[in-house]
């Protein structure tokens, strides 16, 4: 079953015999983002190093993309690029039909529809809870009765709401990863770009988060594209997910999450979720 729940991601690559592979969202729907051959090399003086290799993706609006793979396959390189941080070295970035990268330099007007939650908030702890979520309205000009309110609507989506008079050192850390993806909300971007944001929680408290970024997914229509090391936690997750393999970063193949929605933490138990963990644990041990 391995093989029918693995599909490559090179061109090159064969399906088993008799098997029609599904249409998935992506192929489809116009892609909320695309990646076509995309390449990145950093240069110093010992030389190059080539982080990524003629990475193709197509992510649909509203869909949820994990990427996974060993440390240093490139995952945080490639959402870098996605989310206009990093340039590439070669290939295109597009997100809603627009490029991300023009010349070497970001378009503006393209990544402004984009929100970043990394592992750290990254909260200023002067700023309460409601300061630190409507900050970037503030830098927009919105005026302040707008940001609060947006603030509070976010917080109690999010919940987070009661604490929106808090310092981030009040909170716990769930809590202050709340609070980011708040902030991260607080434009209404059609892409929520995640690095892997729960990694430094503990277990719950990480079941606890990733229920909730279940619920506002889909309270919200976002697209996702979602870092992560866990394996169960991008199945949990993901309406698809991306394996990476290292040395030069490029995609090994994706795997088609069948799960019906929503999901709960019970659902590990299923056979259907096994399998596809199972799946791409042997894909990831055949790289290393």
């Amino acid at each position: 079953m391995t093989e029918h729940l693995l599909r490559a991601a090179r061109s090159e690559a064969e399906l088993p015999q008799g098997y029609d592979e599904p249409a998935t969202p992506a192929d489809t729907l116009t892609p909320e983002l695309e990646l076509a051959g995309v390449d990145k090399v950093y240069s110093s003086r010992r030389g190059t190093t080539e982080a990524l290799r003629g990475i193709d993706l197509r992510v649909a609006a509203g869909e949820f993309v994990a990427l996974v793979g060993r440390s240093g396959c490139g995952k945080t390189t490639l959402l870098r690029i996605l989310a206009g941080l990093l340039p590439p070295t070669g290939g295109e970035v597009r997100a809603g039909g627009r490029p991300v990268w023009r010349g070497g330099r970001r378009d503006e007007e393209t990544v402004s529809r984009f929100g970043l939650v990394f592992q750290e908030p990254n909260l200023f702890p002067w700023f309460t809870i409601e300061d630190n979520v409507a900050l970037p309205l503030k830098l927009r000009g919105v005026d302040r009765a707008t940001r609060r309110a947006r603030a509070h609507e976010l917080c109690d989506l999010v919940g987070l709401g009661g604490f929106e008079k808090s310092l981030p050192r009040e909170l716990s850390g769930g809590m202050r990863q709340r609070a980011a993806i708040a902030r991260a909300l607080s434009c209404d971007p059609s892409v929520l770009l995640m690095d892997e944001p729960f990694g430094a929680l503990d277990a719950l408290t990480r079941d606890r988060m990733n229920l909730e970024l279940q619920s506002i997914a889909s309270t919200t229509g976002a697209t996702v594209v979602f870092v992560t090391h866990s394996i169960p936690e991008a199945v949990f997750l993901a309406d698809r997910v991306v394996l990476l393999s290292p040395r030069p970063g490029r995609i090994h193949s994706v795997v088609d999450v069948d799960l019906a929605r929503p999901r709960e933490l019970e659902i590990d138990v299923e056979p259907a979720f096994r399998e596809t963990v199972r799946a791409l644990r042997t894909a990831l041990d055949e790289e290393a």
